[in-house]
Formats: C-alpha cells, sequence, structure tokens
C-alpha cells in the first residue's frame, strides 16, 4: 500500500521535537526550526529527505527503485524517496536518521539512544 504524506508526518511526528511545517513553500518536517524532509511538489514528485552522502550513494546503487535523484539533487545531503515504493518500516528508520542528523544537540538529548 503506498504511503501518504500524513502517514510520514505521523511517523515523523512520533520523534521529539518534530513539527509539521512548510519549506520551500511546500509541506515540510522540521525540529528545531531545521527542515529535514519535504514533499516534493514539483513534476517529478515524492520526499526529499536528509540523509548521509555514503548512506545516499548506497542506496541510490541499491538499484531499489523506492530511491532517486534529480540533477539538483546530486551530490547534496538528501535522498528522494517514491512514496509508492517504500515499505513503512524502512521509511521510519530513515525519516529517525533523517531527524538524528538535524536535530540540535539538546533535542537529541531527548532520545534514550540511537542505533546509527
Amino acid at each position: 500500500m503506498a504511503l501518504t504524506w500524513e502517514d510520514v508526518v505521523k511517523l515523523a511526528t512520533g520523534l521529539p521535537g518534530v513539527e509539521e511545517s512548510t519549506w520551500w513553500r511546500s509541506p515540510a518536517l522540521k525540529v528545531g526550526g531545521k527542515g529535514f524532509g519535504r514533499l516534493r511538489v514539483e513534476a517529478e514528485g515524492g520526499l526529499a529527505l536528509v540523509c548521509d552522502l555514503t548512506e545516499k550513494e548506497a542506496l541510490l546503487a541499491s538499484g531499489d527503485p523506492a530511491f532517486y535523484t534529480t540533477p539538483h539533487y546530486d551530490g547534496t545531503g538528501f535522498i528522494l524517496i517514491d512514496l509508492d515504493r517504500i515499505d513503512r518500516e524502512r521509511l521510519r528508520e530513515m525519516l529517525d536518521d533523517a531527524w538524528w542528523l538535524t536535530a540540535p544537540p539538546k533535542v537529541r538529548g531527548q532520545r534514550e539512544f540511537h542505533t546509527y
């Protein structure tokens, strides 16, 4: 079953300090005032999510059709995700990683552990 923006928000807002907002005139997720994910309303669609560059390279090299990039995002710390093709649990893990990379230390301290 395809995931929706509402599913993304529900998963992400379970993390400390996450708020639904806007970023680049599109629906977004922020923590500590910093964006870590946004629903792309551009022609290609998808979810743009903060991602470690090494992890991004591995995801793109895996051939998994859930992950892609565009020239605008090449070389950046964002992976594009097709919500029609990603598993809910995998997305939950990726949201957690994106949150961890973005959240201020004080907010990260609200978590007992992170398996990053």
